[in-house]
């Protein structure tokens, strides 16, 4: 089987879909693997390693031309050309766009959306969601200990003793968690919060304290539990006594990061513009919800009103980063876990013989099938 990694064109989109360490393994089954020219450049890994890994270093649309195509984002709409009907797309597709889901049923492709595998154990290997959002997390600490005009951790020097860090972390799933590790490794003190109760142990055994906000009605409980491993919308009136906590934790933070996403729906609003204005000036805010929040004349936000998409913006004092793709800031490690998630799947779609086997019996192919003989498959 001819299988095709095309370099990334997404703006900002520095990733890669496989490495040397999976081309070889794919080489290996016995399929021709063709490496777009500079596709893995960005992300450290150079053509030269992906030939030695037994690769073909081609031009875009021999590499688009394959029978099993690999991508980090969905092909653009010049790039849908170059695919030949009947071939499979894998990818992290937006399978909630339903624009793109139509345009790639159009082109004739069987496409997999990799963010709509179940969160189950036998998932977990194949999970890009977790592992990309797992790094999306580190790096938000450390974009904002970057912009952050003073220490993080508490130092005691000769000239005087300079206190740590408050950090205010919303939203623990697999990126609040790990931002939580990596703000304690860096010496922050760390307070969290998160709509599902079964995560404050994990929250208080990395090292932070969780801020509680009671359950007062069946409700409230019941969408507390979440669906999926994701958080649901919850009622107005916990999001209300919620986000007057915040606004209190907010106002004593130095660094507040936000992480809460919902699939399908717009990210919920975590940090209002009048708490904004209320946090102490030299503050700084790294939404990870950036461009997808709500609409705001003509924009999306994110977990936070005045974010924007891909910018660094300063309101009242408070610098507030928006930054769309954190992932693709730490390129190498983030092309190699996702590489191997990517690997993970095809073995559910290839066969033994190398044979392209789609089976609708198994709950991960079936999830994941955004479109095939030119129908959106997925509702």
């Amino acid at each position: 089987m001819h299988i095709g990694v095309p370099a990334e064109t997404h703006a900002r989109e520095t990733r890669v879909a496989a490495t040397p360490e999976t081309v070889r393994k794919f080489v290996a089954q016995g399929h021709r693997v063709t490496i777009g020219s500079g596709a893995g450049t960005t992300a450290s890994f150079q053509d030269e390693a992906f030939a030695a890994a037994g690769a073909e270093i081609v031009d875009a649309a021999t590499a688009f031309s394959g029978d099993l195509v690999l991508k980090v984002q969905s092909p653009t709409e010049s790039e849908l050309s170059w695919l030949k009907r009947g071939a499979v797309l894998i990818g992290m597709l937006d399978p909630f766009n339903a624009e793109s889901a139509q345009k790639l049923a159009a082109a004739g492709v069987t496409a997999f959306a990799l963010e709509a595998a179940p969160r189950t154990t036998r998932a977990q290997s194949l999970d890009v969601l977790s592992s990309q959002a797992n790094i999306a997390g580190y790096k938000a600490v450390l974009v904002a200990a970057s912009l952050y005009s003073r220490f993080v951790p508490m130092l005691m020097t000769a000239a005087g003793t300079v206190k740590a860090a408050r950090m205010l972390i919303l939203g623990a799933g697999v990126a609040g968690l790990q931002a939580i590790a990596t703000a304690k490794r860096l010496g922050a003190v760390i307070e969290a919060s998160d709509v599902r109760p079964a995560v404050k142990e994990q929250i208080e055994s990395l090292g932070a304290k969780f801020l509680d906000v009671p359950y007062e009605t069946d409700e409230e409980r019941e969408a507390a539990q979440g669906v999926g491993g994701y958080a649901r919308p919850m009622p107005q009136s916990w999001l209300t006594r919620q986000a007057e906590l915040v606004h209190e934790r907010a106002k004593q933070a130095d660094i507040v990061i936000t992480t809460a996403l919902i699939p399908g729906r717009p990210a919920p609003t975590l940090i209002s513009v009048e708490t904004v204005q209320s946090m102490k000036p030299g503050s700084v805010l790294v939404d990870l919800a950036a461009g997808r929040g709500p609409d705001i004349d003509g924009r999306k936000g994110g977990n936070c009103p005045l974010t924007v998409a891909d910018q660094v913006i300063v309101h009242n004092g408070v610098t507030i980063a928006g930054y769309t793709n954190l992932a693709s800031m730490v390129a190498s490690d983030a092309s190699a876990l996702y590489a191997r998630n990517v690997l993970d799947f095809t073995r559910l779609i290839i066969s033994k013989e190398g044979a392209l086997t789609v089976d609708l019996t198994d709950d991960i192919v079936a999830a994941t099938l955004l479109c095939r003989d030119g129908e959106v498959t997925r509702k």
